[in-house]
């Protein structure tokens, strides 16, 4: 594929990471959503010396002045601190120097804090993080049902300025252990995908509850809509028809979506995907011309 300036059309950009995330933030660019071009080589675009130093399921989201504000979860566990990594930019080429959000201080026993996600409230004027943690014993009906004793729910806390932020809360608990949330808005309702991570039994799969709004209340989850052991999933409405990506994270690795015209069937369109090889759980985003053209320059 070969996307050239001076075209006026839609664009896209998908985050991502390589490996373990040890390399930093990728970047790929589209105008269709389903044909992805590499940029910079496929080099890194910003590395981190926060928490592991890694730069893990980075999630990237516009504010209203066009600042673009990403986070992505900087380490496995919270031995190296109760952290997420935060950057941000005007171009998404040039980034500020990464930092520290502290999270979960109000659960001392919190054990992880994986893939957080922000999303903007335009009614609020402020942001929602959100992401996935264990907190030993919170949880114990579900307490064998994951990893390595894993058993996570989605908590939530709110920003202004990406300073000062609010104590932690639990966003949703469907009764079962869950990663890797996202958030689409519709119309009038507010879909959080995301994956069911329960092992005993088996399920490995993307699912989604629905609110009014984007702190709920979610009701219960519906039913898969992907097959198994699929995770980080990322949801856009192109063109009348919705894409949910996900990371299809057992061998064969691979980068995939499923689509809908009306979010209750799917189809999986995985085939018709390209993506930069060894793409790994990431974000998309639509952006401005002025940006995708900046971004092109850096292929």
């Amino acid at each position: 594929m070969l996307i050239t300036a001076g075209v006026s059309k839609d664009y896209f950009v998908f985050t991502s990471f390589r490996d373990n995330g040890e390399d930093g933030l990728h970047l790929a660019l589209s105008t269709n959503g389903y044909r992805w071009e590499v940029l910079k080589g496929d080099h890194s675009f910003l590395r981190s010396d926060l928490g592991a130093k890694l730069i893990r399921d980075p999630c990237v989201a516009e504010s209203p002045d066009g600042v673009f504000h990403l986070v992505w979860t900087s380490g496995w566990t919270t031995e190296s601190g109760r952290i997420i990594g935060y950057a941000y930019s005007k171009d998404l080429v040039n980034w500020s120097k990464p930092r520290a959000i502290s999270l979960m201080e109000n659960e001392p026993k919190t054990r992880n804090i994986w893939a957080p996600e922000i999303f903007y409230e335009r009614d609020r004027n402020r942001w929602l993080l959100f992401w996935s943690s264990t907190i030993p014993g919170k949880f114990p009906d579900s307490d064998q049902s994951g990893d390595d004793g894993y058993n996570h729910r989605v908590y939530c806390a709110t920003t202004k300025n990406f300073q000062e932020v609010s104590a932690s809360r639990l966003l949703y608990d469907p009764g079962f252990n869950i990663i890797d949330a996202t958030l689409l808005q519709t119309e009038n309702k507010v879909y959080l995908f995301f994956k069911d991570e329960r092992k005993q039994p088996l399920k490995k799969n993307l699912r989604y509850a629905v609110a009014d709004g984007p702190e709920g209340l979610f009701g219960k989850p519906g039913e898969p809509f992907t097959g198994d052991w699929v995770e980080g999933p990322s949801a856009i409405k192109i063109d009348g028809e919705y894409l949910v990506y996900f990371d299809h994270y057992a061998a064969p690795q691979y980068y995939g979506a499923v689509r809908s015209k009306d979010l209750l069937h799917w189809e999986d369109c995985s085939k018709e995907m390209l993506f930069p090889k060894g793409q790994r759980h990431g974000t998309v985003l639509r952006i401005p011309e002025r940006i995708a053209q900046g971004l092109i320059k850096e292929r």
